[in-house]
């Protein structure tokens, strides 16, 4: 057996996790195209279902995205009328997401899809190893590290 060349990482966690994730990725891409939404539009809306509007910071550190890349997911739920985005009525410099009626309509079309992918996922992986999966992913977001600190 031939030994790894010295600039060989092993077992990098980033690369096993962007592949994972670009495999889940895409095929919750896939099912949920049928509404017209890719999965992080599907989750922004989900949060803004779930706990109304919200400043854009406390939308990026709920889903764990920097504001920049949020912002840029923003302008098409924007332009498609989905969600709203303006500036906050007690502090102009804070603005404020919310998704409108059309947002939640969407999303009520978007949620059976997205329930039959999770259904396929959990069959195929193990609904218990799906649980896991999520609970040591959410304590990947307590390990200290600030990627989006300025």
């Amino acid at each position: 057996m031939t030994p790894a060349p010295a600039n060989t990482v092993p077992a990098c966690n980033n690369l096993a996790l962007r592949k994972a994730a670009r495999y889940l990725g895409a095929t919750y891409d896939k099912a949920l195209a049928e509404a017209g939404l890719r999965a992080t539009q599907f989750s922004i809306l989900q949060v803004l279902n779930a706990h109304g509007e919200t400043t854009i910071t406390g939308l990026a550190e709920t889903i764990a995205m920097d504001r920049t890349t949020l912002a840029s997911n923003l302008k098409p739920l924007a332009r498609e009328g989905l969600v709203t985005v303006g500036a906050s009525p007690t502090d102009r410099r804070a603005r404020i997401a919310a998704i409108t009626d059309d947002g939640r309509a969407r999303l009520a079309t978007a949620v059976p899809l997205w329930q039959e992918v999770q259904a396929k996922f959990e069959a195929a992986f193990g609904a218990g190893e799906a649980a896991a999966l999520r609970t040591s992913l959410d304590a990947v977001l307590g390990t200290g590290f600030e990627p989006w600190a300025e």
